[in-house]
């Protein structure tokens, strides 16, 4: 029997998901959980085959907890609405064993638990292009500017927090508007969001 924790924030989905593997004969859930917190402290209790998460969930996003498991002996499964090209990355480096999407067909989830039980990795086809998509154009501190340019701090705030001058935390974000082809900070934002660059938002 394949034992399975899911983790996912709009209860109505978290109750159909469980309900729809429950009716698979080979599969049973043993834990349910809101955010990735909850889905890290199951896992660590129930200790499972399979871990389902979504990605965009309160106080620990699902990709903050797969990279907390990733050296636990467990099958980790991204199940999300978004195709975004950094959290995909994100998701293959901390080595998750799949990611679908969530308007697949739901007989798609129990094959794929399956194949991913017999060793197999599954990712949902409108990922692939993404894999060859260019990675996030910017430096470490470069994106910890316009992190704090989407908190909605002004120049001389950011320039506070990080230790620079303004005039510095400016070339910044004049460089960080050339990188990403864009002309205000706004669209900065929504780009870099769009790509899922933001370390987990």
């Amino acid at each position: 029997m394949i034992s399975i924790v899911i983790a996912e924030d709009q209860k109505m989905l978290l109750g159909a998901l469980s309900s729809l593997l429950d009716l698979e004969p080979d599969m049973e859930v043993a834990g349910l959980a809101s955010d990735g917190a909850e889905a890290v402290e199951l896992v660590r209790r129930l200790k499972p085959d399979v871990l389902i998460m979504d990605i965009e969930m309160p106080i620990q996003s699902g990709l903050d907890a797969a990279e907390q498991l990733k050296d636990l002996p467990l099958k980790i499964i991204i199940l999300t609405t978004f195709a975004r090209a950094g959290y995909f990355e994100r998701a293959r480096n901390a080595g998750v064993d799949g990611y679908l999407l969530k308007d697949s067909p739901s007989e798609e989830l129990a094959a794929a638990i399956r194949s991913i039980m017999s060793g197999r990795r599954i990712y949902s086809p409108e990922l692939v292009d993404l894999a060859f998509s260019p990675p996030n154009p910017l430096t470490e501190r470069e994106t910890q500017v316009l992190e704090l340019v989407a908190e909605g701090k002004e120049t001389k705030e950011i320039a506070k927090e990080l230790f620079l001058t303004t005039g510095t935390v400016r070339n910044y974000i004049s460089v960080i508007l050339d990188k990403l082809g864009v002309g205000n900070r706004i669209e900065a934002i929504a780009r870099f969001k769009e790509n899922g660059w933001f370390k987990g938002k």
